[in-house]
């Protein structure tokens, strides 16, 4: 089994509805730098076939996405 970390840090997901749609927000990862959100933003755009952004250190994909969000951390080494 691997260990995780205890130092990394531990994505916070949730949805938000803006203008009457519904937004998946991940934040608390902004210490990983702008490089490496962009590339998981990458991946989970890919994986999930939705568009979404990086803003301020913060993830955003659009639709409600959360569980699936979460198994795919679930999922990463």
């Amino acid at each position: 089994m691997i260990k995780k970390n205890p130092m990394s840090p531990v994505p916070k997901i949730r949805f938000e509805k803006r203008a009457g749609k519904v937004v998946t927000v991940i934040s608390g990862l902004h210490t990983y730098g702008a490089d490496r959100l962009e590339r998981i933003a990458k991946e989970l755009k890919t994986s999930l076939g939705a568009g979404g952004t990086v803003k301020n250190g913060v993830i955003e994909i659009q639709g409600d996405k959360v569980m699936a969000i979460k198994a795919w951390f679930a999922k990463q080494p």
